[in-house]
């Protein structure tokens, strides 16, 4: 450690062992996944930037105009800006991280809400005051449910409402039982 403390004060860096201080990161151990046209027009990029070339040099050799030379630059430029930003550490967040995140949140609040709610009713019963019955949730008003009508009771009623043709053979008996059956369903 001391020749370290010895290199800072002299204006170095301190030395990182056999391989030069550079620390290989796994960006950099990693295959490149960009087409070779896409690294053809990076180095030609980078040439120029270095110096090394001139831009219809670069524009020619990668096969475009000046102009769009200079397009592709700034979108270079405008990507290593922004690999340079700094991330967060750690996974990313994802939607079913999130979801499960704020379904354990809404379990503990539920629990919460209960111990709450049972400390609440042995205070109310404590100082003697009666409880109220917790209310139902409210719903919307509920529709009349309306009592079913057979197809066959229905087709009787409609037979009985009908006049009938003179000797058809129905007899008052019979629509009388036919009335009553279609009362006892309604």
């Amino acid at each position: 450690m001391q020749s370290s403390t010895a290199d800072r004060a002299k204006g170095r860096r301190p030395s990182r062992g056999k391989t030069g201080g550079t620390k290989r990161t796994k960006a950099a151990s990693r295959p490149s996944s960009s087409t070779r046209e896409a690294r053809r027009v990076a180095a030609a990029i980078l040439e120029v930037l270095a110096g090394a070339r001139t831009v219809t040099d670069a524009a020619s050799a990668i096969g475009v105009s000046p102009t769009r030379y200079y397009q592709l630059e700034s979108r270079a430029l405008e990507g290593l800006v922004v690999a340079c930003e700094s991330r967060e550490r750690g996974p990313r967040p994802s939607p079913e991280r999130e979801c499960a995140r704020l379904q354990k949140e809404v379990g503990r609040l539920e629990r919460e809400l209960g111990r709450q709610q049972a400390l609440a009713r042995a205070a109310g019963r404590a100082v003697g005051l009666v409880a109220a019955k917790p209310e139902p949730p409210s719903k919307k008003t509920p529709k009349k449910r309306r009592r079913r009508t057979t197809r066959a009771l229905r087709a009787a009623r409609r037979l009985q409402s009908t006049p009938t043709p003179e000797g058809d053979g129905a007899t008052d008996a019979g629509r009388e039982a036919e009335a009553s059956a279609a009362a006892a369903a309604s």
